[in-house]
């Protein structure tokens, strides 16, 4: 089988730079974590379920971390950035769940937008003081079929649709980035924000699904899911050491993993009146703010 034309070693050298990859014990954030800490990288492991998130950092080459971060326990993140100290150079957004009922985090956020957006909007702007290169958030081609409904955010009046759930949660990702990537422009800062989606891959995201749902995405997967779970890390890869403009989004070229690309957006994705409503209230929900917000 051919290479594909952008692949992880041709990432740069990262020696001497760190790291940090969400969710990065198992699917696309365990293979993020690998290439990164390939490439040289002190790469710092934020999971949930540490003892899963050693068992991979043990099979990792380089410099390795493990730390416990809940994103869906505001208390958590408080936690796992009040710990942080010293440059952080990237810092990768990628876990997510996409759950099959409407469950709550422990701040009782629905937990589609609250740990896919809210814990990584209070991580990031918690972490932002320290990091002097670039964020990369994970977002899906899902979002096409999000809708921002700013005065029920957490689906507590409206009848329940789990896909619907995650696609608000991941146009919200997209939204954030934006927005970010904004507030960071006019307060003159350096670092850049960043989306990437990683197309159809096969990965441990969609574990619960059931029913019609979870058997038609299995055998959908036979057709149109990258083939390995690994084709899908490529945009969050090349998103987070290729020399690109803040606010790009960028997605998967092919099926076998072809040069990533710089994706169109649509206005859903890039309204920035919506933007800056939803920043205000996850500011609200959260109790976190960029640093940036005096500038802006």
């Amino acid at each position: 089988m051919a290479q594909p034309l952008w692949y992880p070693p041709t990432l740069p050298d990262l020696t001497g730079r760190t790291v940090v990859v969400t969710g990065a014990n198992s699917g696309l954030g365990a293979v993020t974590a690998r290439e990164l800490a390939r490439a040289g990288a002190h790469t710092v492991l934020a999971v949930r379920d540490t003892a899963k998130g050693r068992a991979v950092a043990d099979t990792l080459p380089g410099r390795t971390e493990v730390r416990a971060l809940d994103l869906g326990d505001l208390d958590s993140v408080r936690a796992f950035a009040g710990g942080w100290s010293g440059p952080l150079d990237i810092l990768v957004n990628n876990a997510g769940v996409m759950p099959v009922t409407r469950e709550t985090t422990a701040d009782g956020f629905e937990s589609a937008v609250g740990v896919n957006h809210l814990g990584h909007f209070a991580l990031t702007n918690l972490l932002l003081p320290y990091i002097t290169d670039r964020i990369v958030t994970v977002s899906s081609g899902l979002a096409r079929i999000g809708h921002i409904d700013l005065a029920d955010l957490n689906w507590e009046h409206r009848a329940y649709r789990p896909m619907r759930a995650y696609g608000q949660s991941k146009l919200a990702n997209l939204l954030f980035t934006q927005e970010l990537d904004r507030r960071l422009t006019v307060s003159g800062s350096p670092v850049r924000s960043l989306a990437a989606h990683p197309g159809v891959a096969a990965t441990p995201l969609d574990r619960h699904l059931t029913g019609f749902v979870g058997a038609s995405t299995t055998f959908g997967y036979r057709f149109i899911a990258q083939k390995k779970v690994d084709y899908g890390a490529l945009p969050t890869l090349f998103a987070a050491t290729e020399d690109l403009p803040g606010n790009t989004y960028i997605g998967p070229g092919g099926r076998s993993g072809e040069l990533p690309r710089t994706e169109k957006r649509r206005k859903a994705d890039s309204d920035p009146g919506t933007a800056r409503r939803l920043w205000d209230l996850s500011v609200a929900l959260t109790g976190t703010d960029a640093p940036t917000e005096a500038a802006v």
